[in-house]
């Protein structure tokens, strides 16, 4: 494995304009290669001779260690789209083989050319990768004025975005999809998406959207504590005020991994992965139809890849290598043992936060407190209702909020 570990891999970025758009230098690494490793697409691009050609194999990763080791103490180039390091074969080379073992010519990324065509600035652009994710990932970034750049699947997403911002109330944004970004086939069409009529192109595109939220339409931000009525189920739903409240607690950062025990309609998962692009979570649902919900309401709040298993904690099982960074008791708090599995399977540093409602379930709490640490804070929400032709204030159930370190 060391000898292995020793190869050099050359990652060479390469654009739409193929051989004709590569430095100097970079077409030196490529034609001094024993091995090129690449699409049919990026190969034939190239002038490399067929003995020298390699597609890639499928599936990809778990055949690149026995496809580099057959080059052992050869000179390995591997031809990436654009940036190897943005959402490229890069970052995947990298995980495997190691940072040291690469050396990374980076080509200008997609977004990177969409800016220069359309005058954005990079840095203010939103990125969404609807390659191997569901369309409605791109719910989560929409918002008025915001710039977003989609890396497309295929010539069918430009016609799902603008579904997709229709749907989301953003039916006057304009959508520019650029073709063949930085070859001699480059080209764009534009419109709005409540009006996009144009048939599907090239394969090779991204979508680039300037967002018009609908005025009449619900404002839905990634700030914790969207409307109730954001969310569709049975009603059991941790109310807004106390979602927001029981997030904050929860803390969550960029790739960090939340359990929700007790999804009821997914909302505290949601909001988490709301916050951050990259925080993940897992609900625990004992009841078959409200799992289905927090599905369709994960997928219509932009997080389709919110991960829902069934009761906890003989779910946990189904994950086993999982390590928490977070755990939330929204129900079965009094359920056996569910509050010390929990914990036991919380990482050291992480945080356990559980909502009581119930004299019992507040009674536990204490218990906890006492075994495990941590703080406590009791909290009522009152809403305005009308009182005939006045205005009453309609007290909601109080709720007791214990907060724990693993320490």
């Amino acid at each position: 494995m060391t000898s292995l570990q020793a190869q050099p891999i050359s990652v060479v970025g390469i654009g739409a304009d193929g051989w004709a758009g590569l430095s100097e230098s970079a077409r030196v690494i490529v034609a001094e290669a024993d091995v090129v490793f690449g699409s049919r697409r990026q190969l034939d691009s190239t002038p490399v001779p067929p003995e020298k050609a390699r597609r890639w194999p499928t599936p990809l990763v778990p055949s690149l260690r026995t496809s580099f080791a057959e080059w052992h103490g050869r000179r390995i180039c591997v031809l990436a789209s654009g940036d190897p390091m943005f959402y490229g074969i890069g970052v995947t080379l990298a995980r495997e083989f190691g940072a040291a073992r690469l050396h990374v010519v980076p080509a200008p990324s997609s977004v990177s050319l969409a800016c220069a065509r359309l005058g954005w600035a990079v840095h203010e652009v939103v990125t969404v990768n609807l390659v191997n994710t569901a369309p409605s990932t791109l719910v989560a970034a929409l918002a008025h004025r915001a710039r977003i750049v989609v890396l497309s699947r295929d010539q069918d997403t430009p016609a799902a975005v603008a579904e997709k911002l229709c749907e989301a109330g953003y039916p006057a944004s304009s959508m520019t999809v650029l073709e063949q970004l930085g070859g001699p086939s480059e080209h764009s069409v534009a419109g709005e998406a409540g009006s996009w009529n144009h048939p599907a192109g090239d394969p090779l595109n991204v979508v680039a959207i300037d967002c018009v939220a609908d005025d009449r339409s619900g404002r839905l931000t990634r700030v914790p504590g969207l409307p109730d009525d954001a969310y569709s189920g049975d009603g059991q739903l941790t109310k807004a005020e106390v979602r927001a409240l029981t997030v904050s607690a929860l803390a969550p950062a960029p790739g960090e991994l939340l359990w929700d025990v007790g999804g009821g309609s997914g909302s505290i998962s949601i909001e988490w992965m709301r916050t951050h692009p990259r925080c993940r979570a897992t609900t625990f649902e004992s009841i078959d139809a409200r799992r289905a919900q927090i599905d369709a309401n994960a997928s219509a709040l932009g997080v389709p890849s919110l991960r829902v298993l069934g009761r906890a904690p003989a779910a946990f099982e189904e994950v086993p290598d999982d390590v928490p960074d977070a755990v939330f008791i929204g129900g079965g708090l009094t359920s056996d043992a569910m509050v010390d599995v929990c914990w036991e399977r919380l990482r050291v540093g992480g945080r356990l936060v559980a909502n009581a409602v119930t004299a019992e379930s507040e009674s536990l709490v204490l218990h906890y407190v006492s075994k495990f640490g941590g703080s406590l804070r009791r909290f009522q929400i009152y809403r305005a209702e009308a009182l005939g032709s006045f205005t009453g204030w309609r007290p909601h159930m109080p709720v007791t909020q214990w907060t724990a370190v693993k320490r």
